[in-house]
This record gives C-alpha cells, sequence and structure tokens, in this order.
C-alpha cells in the first residue's frame, strides 16, 4: 500500500510526506519520490542520498516489523540541506548505538552487520536518532554544497 505524498509542517521548515509499506519491492517507489523531491542536485549527492535511503529504508523492511510487515513515514525537507525523516513503529532500535564495523579487517573476518549504518553515517553531514510516543525516528541530512 502506498498513500499520495502529503505536505506537513515541521519547525520552520515544510515537509513532503509518504506513507509506504516496508517491502523491499516498494524502494524503488521511495526512492522516485525522494528523487523527485531533491530536485536537481550534484549527481554525487544524489548518489549518496541514493544509498542512504535504500540503507535505511531496507533496514526497517527487514527488522522493524519482523516477520510481518509494517509502515514506515518518510518525509523529505530540501533548503540548505536535504533532510529526510523515517518513521516506523516497530520495534525500538537505534542504529547509532551499535559500534561501527572494524574495516581494517578482511571482509571474511568482520562480523555481519553494521556496514549499511556505517555507509550511511559516514556519506550523510548528520545522522540522528530518536524514539517518541512508540516511533522510532531516523533523521539524515546532507548539504546541498
Amino acid at each position: 500500500m502506498i498513500l499520495p505524498c502529503l505536505r506537513c509542517g515541521i519547525g520552520e521548515n515544510i515537509m513532503n510526506e509518504f506513507f509506504i509499506e516496508a517491502k523491499l519491492e516498494n524502494i524503488d517507489t521511495l526512492l522516485d519520490f525522494v528523487n523527485t523531491q531533491i530536485g536537481d542536485c550534484l549527481t554525487k549527492i544524489r548518489h549518496q542520498i541514493g544509498i542512504a535511503v535504500d540503507e535505511v529504508f531496507s533496514n526497517i523492511a527487514y527488522y522493524a516489523y519482523h516477520p510481518g510487515t509494517g509502515f514506515v513515514t518518510v518525509r523529505v525537507a530540501v533548503d540548505e540541506y536535504i533532510t529526510i525523516e523515517f518513521i516506523d513503529s516497530g520495534v525500538a532500535y537505534d542504529p547509532l548505538g551499535a559500534a561501527d564495523p572494524d574495516t581494517s579487517l578482511a571482509v571474511e573476518e568482520r562480523e555481519a552487520g553494521g556496514l549499511g549504518i556505517f555507509l550511511v553515517k559516514n556519506m550523510m553531514d548528520s545522522v540522528e536518532y530518536r524514539h517518541e510516543e512508540g516511533k522510532n525516528i531516523l533523521t539524515i541530512r546532507k548539504r546541498l554544497d
């Protein structure tokens, strides 16, 4: 199930909001929405945003509602930053609380998991997590210059 984009006020910013079922087959639809919202920006930034959205949405789809499924609200605002909020009602989990993977080790020597959020943290200018009113809220920001 996919619902149309809505506009909502968050602080001083107007964010466009998209409500989508957290299923991997919906990633392209979500990426289309995000790309439409961010408009023309540097190819490098668009690519980094795409990777970050894919990683965060995939983690929600795999883990937040396991073994079932649920929904994600994605909000996008653009000013001097691209700000994207992911809101889900799944199991409370702070992905920023986990230790970063040891990238000095060979792939076969590393523990599984954690590389996706590590990439997101390193590509974005900021990544924040909070848990409010039974919801996980992960916010990523990327400066437009």
